[in-house]
């Protein structure tokens, strides 16, 4: 379980990095994952952005602005997410048959 865990969260993390935009490089290259908590029976990782967490929810959904209107939303953190969310449920379920 904990194997499928951490295979789960690299694969997240790479396919956030693969699908960020791209200006100078530095977001796309931020993304890594830490264990947030572990012991006998449990495993929690994170995936987050390490040094530039602040424009994250910028690029997800779009902002306004300075001079008016918005800039387009890029969805690249869901996709990932519902990805990993099917992908740990596979790895179970073989590691179960």
């Amino acid at each position: 379980m904990k194997k499928a865990v951490k295979k789960t969260a690299t694969e997240v993390k790479k396919e956030i990095a693969v699908n960020a935009p791209v200006k100078s490089g530095r977001y796309k290259k931020s993304w890594t994952t830490k264990t947030a908590k572990e012991n006998s029976h449990t495993l929690e990782m994170t995936v987050y952005s390490k040094d530039r967490y602040q424009i994250a929810h910028l690029l997800e959904h779009g902002h306004a602005k300075r001079g008016g209107g918005r800039v387009a939303a890029i969805p690249h953190i869901a996709p990932a997410e519902a990805n990993g969310e099917q992908m740990l449920e596979k790895l179970i379920t073989e590691a179960l048959s």
